[in-house]
């Protein structure tokens, strides 16, 4: 399967959060492999294991092979012993690397606050790839330049890929991977052709299962690193302080453009060759990611303390309500398959405890809206009658709704049932809990748990009398509704801005690995009675419009359509109109010796609207237009065309390119 991109893709996400602009020609460092923080040996042991895994795998390649080749029958017991040792060590494997994928604990935040622990996801890890030496080659022969004077530019490029594999847990971190994404897009322009192959073999590892998968294609280069940023907003997001109103609104504004990434990457990518990057995979994380939203919005509510008063209590009901909506959701699409294969075992308990938690909470707010709020008043009853008609799923058994909000027994009564609900929510989250073993480990979120259940019984016994001997109603549940919706944003490519590292190779609009064209030159051109015989126009590079019958241009083999992309030696490929009429016009009698390529296209010329000059004894006049040899690039990188039909997933697949319509910003 080709991991592919899909060309036209919705636009780039909202400026802002957590990026911020690279420095005019910066290359980027990531942490350093010898820095032994702990999330950085978390991440060194999960990179062995990867490795490790890929070794065995290669192992029940060759056996099988060999069990499937063999005619012997002692050859095949002793293979089929292998492979049954070498499926074991995976299982092993398997089974450490995704106790390895739920240590989310190493990712929180360390303050004294009692916080539920979020879910951030592992990077994917990438082997050392040599791209010097396919480099070289296409700039030998498809640029026809010396590739040695390109060595700086090719070392840059492999540093910042290097730097990659170990971004910082931060703003930097994300600067870091977004440039390298970017600087994709020019690779892809440059050295990416549909008629040739570079022979270049991507190797990435799955973050969830650590299995290694290659592509030729740069598609799975970039949707890796894209997963990546996705990956690094989740561990962002997890290590805020959300005891702080600041803390929580960097949380929320992290896991958004987690999720957005993520759903950036499901609707533009497909056949991805990884499970991690998968359709159903992608789709449960985005979920996963707008559910921790959710219930950072819940935790906003209650940050500085809610008042007493009824109509409070029930919104924060309600919102609790709706945070167990969304992890519920969450937790049926992880024990679907093929999701349920894969994912950790301890994130599939940890958001089914959150689910029991927030169920258990929505009851325990519901009751202290009944029991802890003063009896309400009739001209009061419509606006409480409005809200209660909308808080629960069902209507409460017992008597109508202003015999309940004006007797304080039926309110306590109602009351009793919620908390009877959340005691037994709470309950069920603890015995989840306790069946994970590496939720077990976990104290903070036992805690948090045991403190909301502690809570409710407490309450529970406070508004129980010795005299109740009626029959405790069944309490309905309570609706859910939010205030704040969960946005996915699309992480903000546009914010980082980027200079083509070959930039020196020329405009991309003609040297790009899809043209193909002539060099010719030096040509020695002499100035005649009318000139040099052609007309020019444009920038970047300098187009020659015309060629003039019987002039000196045409007898020296000059064309319409050529460009200038050399005057005396002096390069302007990038130069502008009025440079290279000024490098034209102060030649004397010995002349000029200029080179130019011919392009080789199907399409007719005469595409840019500009004013012609013509070139004679007299000199040239300027051009009103001039664009300074900068490539405006506006846009996110990632706009490519909508995702192909459902169905033709079976046709033979090629990679896409990327939209010239929508590209990264550059400077």
């Amino acid at each position: 399967m080709i991991l592919e991109e899909s060309p036209d893709g919705e636009g780039e996400g909202d400026d802002g959060f957590l990026l911020q602009p690279a420095d005019e020609g910066s290359v980027r460092k990531g942490c350093s492999p010898l820095v032994q923080t702990q999330r950085s040996r978390l991440q060194n042991h999960r990179a062995r294991i990867n490795q490790q895994i890929n070794k065995e795998m290669r192992m029940r390649t060759g056996a099988e092979n060999l069990f499937k080749a063999t005619t012997n029958h002692r050859v095949k017991e002793t293979v089929a012993l292998e492979l049954s040792y070498v499926n074991s060590n995976l299982q092993l494997l398997k089974e450490e690397l995704q106790e390895l994928n739920s240590s989310v604990d190493v990712y929180q935040n360390e303050s004294e606050g009692i916080c539920v622990p979020m879910i951030p996801l592992g990077l994917k890890e990438t082997k050392d790839l040599d791209l010097a030496t396919p480099l070289r080659e296409m700039i030998s022969e498809h640029y026809g330049e010396d590739s040695t004077s390109y060595d700086v530019e090719i070392k840059k490029l492999m540093d910042l890929r290097q730097a990659i594999r170990t971004p910082s847990r931060n703003e930097v971190g994300l600067d870091l991977l977004m440039e390298y994404y970017n600087q994709l897009y020019f690779l892809d322009i440059r050295f990416f052709s549909p008629k040739r192959n570079l022979g270049v073999l991507f190797h990435w590892y799955d973050s969830l299962t650590g299995v290694p998968s290659h592509q030729r294609t740069l598609a799975f280069e970039k949707g890796s690193v894209l997963f990546n940023i996705g990956a690094l907003y989740t561990q962002i997001g997890a290590r805020q302080d959300r005891g702080t109103r600041i803390g929580i609104d960097c949380a929320i504004e992290a896991f958004q453009r987690a999720a957005g990434a993520f759903n950036y990457l499901k609707e533009n990518f497909s056949n991805a060759p990884s499970l991690d990057m998968s359709v159903a995979s992608l789709c449960m994380l985005v979920r996963l990611m707008t559910a921790q939203v959710q219930e950072c919005v819940f935790e906003q509510l209650t940050l500085s303390g809610t008042p007493r008063e009824p109509l409070s209590q029930m919104r924060l009901a309600q919102e609790a309500a709706r945070v167990e909506d969304v992890y519920s959701l969450v937790y049926q699409t992880m024990v679907q398959p093929p999701v349920r294969d894969y994912v950790p075992f301890s994130w599939t308990t940890m958001v089914n405890v959150k689910a029991k938690h927030f169920r258990g909470l929505s009851h325990y707010y519901a009751a202290i809206a009944l029991c802890d709020g003063p009896s309400v008043a009739d001209s009061e009853i419509p606006k409480y009658e409005k809200a209660f008609l909308q808080f629960h799923v069902t209507v409460p058994e017992g008597p109508s709704l202003p015999v309940l909000l004006q007797d304080s027994e039926e309110r306590r009564r109602l009351a009793k049932a919620h908390l009877r609900k959340a005691m037994m929510n709470h309950e069920e989250a603890l015995r989840l809990h306790a069946v994970c073993r590496i939720l077990r480990k976990m104290d903070l979120l036992q805690e948090v748990v045991s403190l909301a259940h502690r809570r409710s019984l407490a309450k529970y016994s406070e508004i129980d009398h010795e005299d109740d001997f009626f029959e405790t109603a069944e309490a309905p549940d309570v609706h859910p509704k939010t205030h704040q919706k969960p946005e996915i944003k699309t992480p903000s490519f546009s914010q980082v801005k980027v200079t083509d590292i070959f930039h020196r190779l020329g405009p991309l609009s003609v040297f790009s690995a899809k043209n193909q064209w002539w060099l010719k030159g030096p040509i020695h051109l002499t100035r005649g009675e009318g000139g040099f015989g052609f007309t020019l126009r444009g920038d970047s590079p300098v187009l020659i419009a015309a060629v003039i019958p019987g002039g000196r241009a045409e007898a020296a083999g000059l064309k319409e359509g050529d460009y200038i992309v050399s005057v005396n030696g002096e390069p302007c490929k990038w130069g502008k109109h009025s440079e290279v009429v000024a490098l034209l016009t102060g030649v004397g009698e010995e002349g000029v010796d200029i080179e130019v390529v011919t392009p080789q296209r199907e399409e007719p010329l005469g595409l840019v609207d500009k004013k012609v000059t013509t070139l004679s004894s007299v000199g040239l006049s300027r051009s009103d237009k001039e664009n300074g040899g900068q490539v405006t690039l506006p846009g996110a990188f990632l706009g490519w065309n909508k995702k192909a039909k459902r169905g033709q997933g079976l046709k033979q697949l090629q990679p896409f390119s990327p939209s010239t319509d929508n590209t990264p910003a550059s400077r």
